[in-house]
């Protein structure tokens, strides 16, 4: 199996949209409600299609074998600006069908050698505190909670914590 990450293009918004929902769908159910889930999916086409029809430069699908499996963000993060710094893993989805089989761990490789390249000294990600499966693969790749949290309303009010890792 040859896994291959690349810049998003317009033509992957179809793929990036699945991937997002079905994502969404596995980790979050239990603590998120489903109809939250199933509102924020039923807009994911338009919104990578929106997304990927303007310079992208942070958006990457995973793909196995040519099939797009998930979709990586990194990049400058979106609420510490005084951190110069900083670089932030904003978004790290899989398919289900593909959980477990080291994609994720690769992928987090190649955003930690991006943010290494962009002399970056850290790299943080919020992750919901209730999202216990992907904080374990957080701390995994070296990651621990900061102190750091932010309140979503997600249907429901919800936690993320922010993680951290030295590069």
């Amino acid at each position: 199996m040859k896994l291959n990450i690349r810049l998003a293009m317009p033509a992957d918004a179809p793929d990036m949209a699945e991937i997002h929902a079905r994502s969404w769908e596995a980790a979050y159910q239990g603590f998120m409600p489903l109809s939250y889930i199933q509102e924020k999916n039923a807009g994911r086409p338009t919104l990578w299609e929106r997304i990927l029809a303007q310079e992208n430069t942070t958006r990457h699908v995973i793909a196995l074998d040519g099939k797009a499996v998930g979709l990586l963000d990194v990049g400058s993060p979106q609420y510490e600006t005084e951190e110069a710094a900083l670089y932030e893993l904003r978004g790290l989805y899989l398919h289900p069908d593909y959980y477990r089989q080291g994609i994720g761990t690769q992928a987090m490789a190649f955003a930690l050698d991006i943010a290494r390249a962009q002399g970056k000294e850290s790299m943080i990600l919020w992750v919901f505190a209730e999202n216990a499966a992907s904080i374990k693969f957080y701390e995994s790749c070296g990651f621990r909670a900061d102190g750091g949290e932010m309140a979503y309303q997600c249907g429901k009010p919800l936690t993320a914590i922010r993680m951290r890792r030295t590069l």
